[in-house]
């Protein structure tokens, strides 16, 4: 038998014998979520904020603190009517814009129609719930008034406390309010009620990328397109990582498509904030990165801290034309040897048992703590799926995924073939000890000088045509009055009614869990 996998039996066991006790009480805390991949909006576990170790105090104090924003968050602080709070960034987004959402026309939308006081339900129209959890639901809305469409993700602060989900909420809220960034959610505005807290964030009309898999011949997408979309998570995790936040997610049902084929990342409440020190390492070209991994990292007087770029964004010293390289689907290979930016939490350490069964890294299963090295194990199952369309260590129940991830060796299936390049990634980022994992020490920045991305350009991929578009979203039904809850019903009311009767979600967002 296996050492690790013979040295994991008794952590695993115990861990097993809680899944099942609370499968069968359907006592389902937010420290261990049981159920498995592609079933129920309810396949995650999650130790995170054990209640057994919470006083109290600690819960009070969560729930006393939802609402104020960090040093970090640049989030406001605004009462908007006698039953509503507010936290909206349109009254400061235009001290405060962010890049990339610049031109956003919502923003111009949510301006208009707060006129700098803030925003509460009283403002929203509900049009059709496309997902829900234990915890609440998110709802296609729109701003009235205005053509501009939102998802609003609504919790019930009932269900928060009752769960012990205060402080994930918590968490997850503080983090988006951080984001900037082409790949990850816009916050738009966060408000409560008496019953709710509320997060107003982009909508992707196109669903789930699991969705979209689903729709593809065999249910697995070609190399290329998951080069595509690799590329563009890729980039996700390496700002998440800079900004000191171990996602601890992935998996395609919590990746939404944009209507134009990008991605956008999204579910933050299992995430962990850290410190970070970001350093500067040498640039390897393409060619270097084939012969293995390549980049060293600067002696410590060259070292830089503290700066916060993102990698792919620096400039890069276009060679001369006879050495340039071809235009390919990514745009210009461009070379140079400048510095790049690396930032990998790689000290912090984690006891909680976080994540999805066929996605969990082998050293959460073990119990030994883990840090940011569990992105990655989570990136090569990811890449793994979108190639062949099944994850690697899948067993025929909870348990029996559990032990294949600790005591298994990786195999690939005959069908469909796949190249060496993605094999050998596949490979290095599966490796079941983390030191030893591919990009533990280099993070994102290694994973980029692999074969497998040769031709992408970083700084472009923003700019390269999906390999899918989907079709357009018609929100112009919305507009009949038939496709609306009836204007005369409150709102508060028609969340109530769709918790209640279990209406179905949109199909698109199959599996996508919001909490």
């Amino acid at each position: 038998m296996n050492q690790a996998y013979a040295n994991s039996s008794n952590n695993l066991e115990s861990h097993v014998h809680k899944e099942n006790q609370y499968t069968t009480n359907h006592a389902f805390m937010s420290d261990y979520k049981t159920t498995t991949k592609h079933t129920t909006p309810s396949a995650r576990m999650s130790s995170n904020d054990n209640p057994s170790t919470r006083s109290p105090r600690a819960i009070a104090e969560a729930a006393r603190n939802f609402n104020v924003p960090t040093k970090k968050s640049i989030l406001g602080d605004h009462r908007s009517g006698s039953s509503s709070r507010s936290d909206s960034l349109e009254s400061i987004c235009s001290a405060h814009i962010k890049p990339h959402t610049g031109d956003d026309v919502r923003w111009d939308a949510i301006n208009m129609v707060s006129k700098g006081n803030g925003l509460d339900l009283s403002h929203f129209k509900l049009l059709k719930r496309v997902g829900y959890g234990d915890i609440g639901s998110v709802y296609l809305v729109e701003l009235k008034g205005t053509k501009a469409f939102f998802a609003m993700k609504v919790m019930d602060k009932a269900a928060l406390a009752s769960r012990n989900k205060l402080l994930r909420a918590q968490t997850e809220r503080e983090i988006l309010g951080l984001l900037d960034h082409p790949f990850l959610p816009t916050l738009y505005s966060y408000f409560e009620t008496d019953k709710y807290y509320c997060l107003v964030m982009e909508f992707c009309s196109s669903g789930s990328l699991h969705s979209l898999r689903m729709k593809q011949p065999d249910k697995h997408f070609t190399e290329e397109a998951t080069r595509f979309y690799c590329s563009e998570i890729l980039l996700a995790l390496e700002y998440l990582h800079m900004l000191g936040i171990v996602y601890r997610d992935l998996k395609p049902e919590n990746v939404l498509v944009r209507d134009k084929g990008h991605i956008m990342l999204s579910d933050f409440d299992l995430s962990l904030r850290c410190s970070v020190n970001p350093t500067l390492v040498k640039s390897s070209s393409t060619h270097e990165s084939s012969n293995g991994p390549s980049g060293g990292i600067l002696s410590h007087d060259q070292t830089i801290h503290g700066c916060m770029q993102h990698s792919s964004f620096f400039p890069r010293i276009l060679p001369s034309k006879k050495n340039r390289k071809t235009k390919s689907d990514f745009g210009l290979v461009v070379g140079g040897c400048l510095p790049e930016l690396m930032a990998e939490p790689t000290n912090v350490r984690s006891m909680s048992f976080v994540g999805t069964h066929e996605y969990l890294a082998p050293e959460i299963i073990r119990g030994e703590g883990h840090g940011s090295a569990v992105d990655w194990w989570t990136f090569g199952i990811f890449l793994y799926e979108l190639l062949h369309g099944i994850t690697p260590f899948k067993g025929a129940g909870n348990k029996a995924t559990l032990f294949n991830v600790v005591g298994q060796p990786l195999r690939f299936p005959e069908k469909p073939v796949v190249s060496k390049v993605a094999r050998d990634l596949i490979e290095g980022l599966l490796v079941k000890e983390p030191k030893k994992r591919f990009a533990y020490n280099r993070g994102a920045t290694e994973i980029k000088q692999h074969p497998f991305f040769h031709g992408v350009n970083w700084a472009l991929v923003r700019s390269a045509t999906p390999p899918i578009i989907p079709e357009s979203f018609d929100f112009s039904k919305y507009d009949r009055k038939t496709d609306v809850p009836p204007m005369d019903k409150k709102v508060t009311d028609i969340i109530a009614s769709d918790k209640s009767n279990h209406t179905q979600p949109d199909s698109s967002y199959e599996n996508f869990e919001y909490f």
